[in-house]
């Protein structure tokens, strides 16, 4: 039996398999994307699919921490927004 690494929520700390989070990406020219396919290359990480972790990501603190990297609160705003419509679809 293959073992199932879990991810780690960067907002609630919640420990999940990888299918059930949004994943932001740092990419090499240092912008902040959403990964719908959770594939895409540049360091990565993880919030809940839920509204309370994404609303949370507004906290920049939290996101530059996770991607090592100095986003300003406009460039997060618009992944929020990616993220926020990925929840609708549900």
């Amino acid at each position: 039996m293959k073992k199932i690494p879990k991810r780690t929520c960067i907002v609630c700390r919640s420990k999940l398999e990888k299918n059930e989070f949004f994943r932001i990406v740092r990419d090499e020219n240092k912008d902040v994307i959403f990964d719908k396919t959770l594939k895409a290359n540049g360091r990565g990480a993880y919030c809940c699919k839920n509204d309370a972790c994404v609303d949370k990501l507004s906290k920049v603190k939290i996101v530059n921490n996770a991607l090592k990297t100095d986003i300003q609160s406009e460039d997060i705003k618009s992944v929020i927004e990616e993220m926020k419509i990925e929840l609708k679809k549900k």
